[in-house]
């Protein structure tokens, strides 16, 4: 008897198939459009992704990145609720659905999920490509507009990956009201840029002002210590490279890495990392240099030395955005 195809796995293949049916010049001409919309400053009032060629194009680029993303966040949140799987889902401005791919992947089986979005042709799309993960098969995708009117039912977990980005400040924080009294977890994930983390450390403020405890990234659930304006909180997920990559950025390369930033908040019980790799650690000749956000409220380096023996290793293995010590 076959392995079942791992959810990363059917979305790449779901995803190269919807590639393959979209002719080269007008997928990348589409991306090309559509990520000049999205970069823009000013939220828009109305579906960026307009009908089934854009959001085609969209998802062929963009879901593998968001995918990985939210699964990275995913898997450090679940690290820190050891055992608890969501019985529910709801993914607010989900698209095409990548973070319920990212969600299955981190928890198997089948639960209720629902993805809210604005966008019909994306919904349309996401239901369509969900036929090949089983855990997305009886998945609702429903319309509904994302800001002040939002009104959504009592979950388990939800998430919100490159949404905020879209709203207004008073749609954004009504979003955030409205996750933080329906949801027991709530995932919040942004691009890795200073506007991206700044829009994730007011998330996270009003998730803790409501009662809630940060689970991930950081240690604790005190205020941020990094002086606003003078750095941001980011991590990267390696992403492989698909043609269409390719021909929009003019890049020979496999992968890229998506920069993003978020915040895993609960209501859960939750045991956060006792500290977080906040940058890619420098190997040196005899030691491993790690900048950490530490429980105690503090950014320090600590220098990790032969010396250090089995931490060593350790400090050699870890990756940017990984617990330290290693659980």
């Amino acid at each position: 008897m076959n392995d079942p195809v791992q959810p990363a796995e059917a979305l790449r293949r779901s995803l190269a198939e919807l590639l393959d049916g979209l002719p080269p010049t007008q997928a990348a001409g589409a991306v090309e459009r559509l990520i000049a919309a999205y970069r823009g400053d000013t939220p828009t009032h109305a579906p960026i992704l307009r009908d089934r060629a854009d959001v085609a194009a969209y998802a062929a680029y963009r879901m593998p990145a968001t995918f990985e993303a939210v699964r990275s966040a995913l898997a450090a949140f679940a690290d820190a609720v050891p055992g608890w799987v969501p019985g529910s889902h709801v993914d607010v401005g989900g698209g095409t659905g990548a973070a319920t791919w990212a969600v299955t992947d981190t928890w198997a089986g089948e639960r209720p999920v629902t993805v809210l979005d604005w966008a019909e042709p994306a919904l349309a799309l996401g239901r369509e490509l969900a036929a090949a993960n089983p855990a997305l098969r009886s998945a609702r995708w429903q319309r509904a507009r994302i800001g002040t009117a939002l009104e959504l039912e009592p979950v388990d977990l939800l998430t919100v990956s490159y949404v905020l980005n879209e709203l207004a400040e008073p749609d954004r924080a009504a979003l955030v009201d409205a996750a933080a009294e329906a949801a027991r977890s709530v995932v919040i994930v942004e691009a890795g840029t200073p506007a991206g983390y700044a829009r994730v450390i007011e998330a996270r403020d009003r998730l803790i002002r409501a009662g809630f405890r940060v689970a991930a990234p950081c240690p604790h659930s005190a205020a941020c210590p990094i002086v606003p304006g003078s750095d941001w909180c980011h991590f990267a997920a390696r992403v492989g490279r698909s043609s269409l990559h390719r021909r929009v950025k003019g890049g020979s390369l496999a992968y890229e890495d998506e920069k993003f930033s978020y915040v895993a908040a609960t209501r859960l019980p939750a045991e956060p990392a006792p500290a977080r790799v906040v940058r890619r650690p420098q190997i040196r000749k005899g030691q491993v240099l790690l900048d950490l956000c530490e429980r105690d409220e503090a950014l320090r380096r600590t220098t990790v030395t032969k010396r250090h023996g089995d931490l060593y290793r350790a400090a050699r293995d870890t990756d940017w955005g990984a617990d330290w010590p290693p659980r």
